[in-house]
């Protein structure tokens, strides 16, 4: 009966160990998962306009926060209109904000949205979750005056 009890505290704490690291694994949002929930921000500001949508965006318990994925949203001057993970920064620029590596990734995002009006931005970003530099891409895609966008991290080795 021992060796059963033994057996059976066992395969508990296998199945722990195993589903702490499929769900630390799952925290990281995928390329795919950054294209879905910006494709959904995207109709929600054109169907509800910016305030409501900026509204949205800024509540961390409003869809638009999942995991390490979150929305934000700029104006074509830099401006940020919203920020799930940070609501605070709204009304500051990040026009001139640079990566880790001093790559004025503020200026890259405004540029490819003028030009192409979406696309892929590539840097390097303090993982709040790991507290580590890390390589970070965001997708974005301008709609009207403002460009929305969702970082996602690369998986872990």
């Amino acid at each position: 009966m021992a060796n059963t009890k033994t057996l059976s505290q066992a395969i508990c704490l296998l199945t722990l160990v195993l589903f702490s690291f499929a769900s630390s694994a799952a925290d990281r949002g995928t390329s795919q998962q950054a294209r879905e929930l910006l494709d959904n921000a995207v109709q929600v500001l054109k169907n509800q306009g910016p305030e409501q949508a900026f509204t949205a965006f800024n509540n961390q318990q409003g869809g638009y926060v999942q995991g390490d994925l979150y929305i934000f949203a700029i104006d074509m001057k830099g401006t940020y209109y919203a920020s799930g993970a940070n609501p605070n920064l709204v009304g500051q620029s990040l026009s001139e904000t640079s990566d880790a590596a001093g790559k004025p990734i503020g200026q890259e995002i405004l540029k490819l949205a003028d030009r192409i009006g979406y696309g892929i931005i590539e840097y390097e970003w303090l993982n709040r979750e790991t507290n580590d530099i890390e390589h970070k891409f965001s997708r974005i895609r301008r709609v009207g005056n403002y460009v929305l966008g969702v970082g996602f991290y690369l998986p872990e080795e």
